[in-house]
């Protein structure tokens, strides 16, 4: 691996957003961001920035205290989220998705001094600050839709009081640069604390390094600015190499995405575009999906959940480009196995990412052999530093340097690597382990199976029986008995569902991750 230049050293200062600020310092007049409002320069953002971190400092939030960041993505997110790690200040980066409930919670586990809020948002966390006894200094609201109370106060006002910070927070790489909340499948969200260097290892390693983004790309990503994903997508990468970023406040639908790809806002088509495989399935599916013409799409990634071979041959034939399929996590911020622009195996993860090392372990807690199912382990520059508050957690996945992800795979005799579901969605059956995914993955091949999601259910005798729900295309129609034969065909028999269950709409993440859980809490309740 190349040695990146000015590699953050540990106890000699270094501030994340600085280090951005000045890769960009010649590009003053290039546009940064668009989003439905307009453009937002890189000169106007550092401006904004430096403005926005000293109004923070104003307010007398001190170094490493806590702010919220409860926005949809517009050129106001990143205005948010550097100025505050400008100030030294650690801004908490939330689901928009949530509920007045889980928002009390975040507020009083990060003890958030002020709140910055999206307008449309602001009820919800009025609600949440209603539940909650723990008080914010102030709330800056970006986009008002109604007016303000006297503790609350206009963003772009904010901004606009304030004269530019003259230098940033003097930190250090591992001093504590900002949270992302897990989305984990029970109990209350963990909070990440990721570094100031964290992000730059992700960007010089993964963005430039795996994906080679340049200076000319436009990029658009399907995922929030919330999650790891989305931020490494649509902030970090981009502006570590000067490109221009597409940012939308509403949902990721298959119209909505078409829009922004046919360059229907801002007048820029993008050339990058980052999904997840249930986007990519649903884009597919749409009548409206766009010809390979009215694009200008030069690379796409996935992340998420494991990509289906037959969704990323389907859209490579469609548009022309491959699905660039990788694994990452909150807990090491972004993409530590992928695929290559220039190799692709689908129905894989691909390969380490240069300055990554995995390592899969067996229950014994030694590495298996290729062609065995294990217990997927991380070591590389980018892990969190610690779950905020939550010691037992933290030492559970963060094993002296090594990141267990929870995650099973499969290493292949070339290096490649192919998901196996998540640890505690293995299914064992009659001794055997049988991965959701592998059998969710045979499901979708079927002409008339849009979405499948695949679970364990107990027998009379207690004995592990797999059950697919299965959501159909529109318009289509198909027996379980057709579905049951078509999966015996193609995969080892004891792999078959059992039981095959037609539902309008599987449960899923913000992210658009499959939420199997729900479903076997709906069994178990039946």
């Amino acid at each position: 691996m190349t040695t990146p230049p000015q590699v953050p050293a540990p106890g000699n200062p270094f501030n994340f957003v600085q280090h951005l600020l000045a890769l960009n310092a010649q590009r003053g007049a290039k546009t940064a961001f668009v989003d439905d409002q307009g453009e937002l320069t890189y000169g106007e953002l550092a401006e904004r920035v430096r403005c926005l971190a000293a109004g923070l400092r104003a307010l007398g939030i001190k170094r490493e205290e806590r702010v919220l960041l409860l926005m949809q993505d517009c050129n106001d997110w990143p205005v948010a989220f550097l100025g505050a790690m400008y100030a030294g200040l650690v801004p908490v980066a939330v689901n928009t998705l949530l509920t007045a409930d889980d928002y009390a919670y975040m507020l009083e586990h990060s003890r958030a001094q002020a709140v910055l809020v999206s307008g449309a948002l602001l009820p919800a966390l009025t609600a949440a600050m209603i539940k909650s006894d723990h008080e914010v200094q102030k709330v800056i609201v970006s986009r008002p839709l109604a007016p303000l109370h006297p503790a609350e106060v206009e963003f772009e006002a904010f901004v606009r009081a304030q004269s530019p910070l003259a230098r940033p927070a003097a930190t250090n790489p591992d001093d504590p640069g900002f949270w992302l909340y897990s989305s984990g499948s029970t109990g209350r969200p963990k909070g990440a604390v990721h570094s100031h260097a964290n992000p730059y290892w992700t960007a010089e390693l993964y963005g430039k390094g795996v994906l080679a983004l340049r200076e000319s790309d436009v990029c658009f990503s399907a995922a929030k600015l919330f999650f790891a994903y989305g931020l490494g997508n649509a902030l970090t990468f981009p502006m570590s190499v000067g490109a221009t970023t597409l940012l939308m406040a509403e949902r990721p639908t298959p119209e909505a995405t078409f829009k922004r790809l046919t360059g229907g806002v801002g007048g820029v088509k993008p050339t990058v575009f980052y999904g997840a495989p249930t986007g990519f399935a649903g884009m597919l599916a749409s009548p409206a999906l766009p010809k390979r013409h009215d694009v200008a799409l030069q690379l796409v990634s996935s992340a998420g959940e494991a990509l289906p071979a037959e969704i990323g041959e389907r859209f490579k034939a469609h548009f022309g480009v491959d699905i660039v399929d990788g694994i990452g996590s909150t807990e090491m911020l972004h993409i530590f196995l992928s695929n290559r622009r220039d190799r692709v195996r689908y129905g894989t993860t691909g390969w380490p990412v240069p300055g990554y090392e995995v390592e899969l372990r067996g229950e014994d807690g030694k590495p298996v052999a290729d062609g065995e199912a294990g217990d997927l382990y991380i070591h590389g520059p980018s892990a969190a530093l610690m779950y905020w508050g939550n010691r037992e957690k933290t030492r559970e996945t963060f094993q002296g340097g090594w990141t267990k992800s929870g995650d099973k795979y499969v290493r292949n005799a070339d290096g490649s690597y192919t998901y196996a579901g998540r640890s505690d969605d293995m299914l064992k059956v009659s001794g055997i382990y049988v991965s959701p995914f592998e059998v969710e993955a045979t499901l979708v091949q079927h002409p008339a199976v849009l979405e499948a999601a695949v679970i364990g259910v107990p027998d009379a005798e207690g004995l592990t029986k797999t059950k697919a729900f299965v959501v159909l295309k529109q318009g289509s129609a198909t027996t379980d008995a057709e579905l049951k034969t078509f999966v015996k065909d193609r995969l080892a028999p004891y792999k078959y569902p059992r039981a095959i269950e037609f539902i309008d709409e599987l449960p899923k993440t913000a992210t658009g991750k499959i939420q199997r859980f729900k479903l076997r809490e709906r069994e178990a309740a039946r």
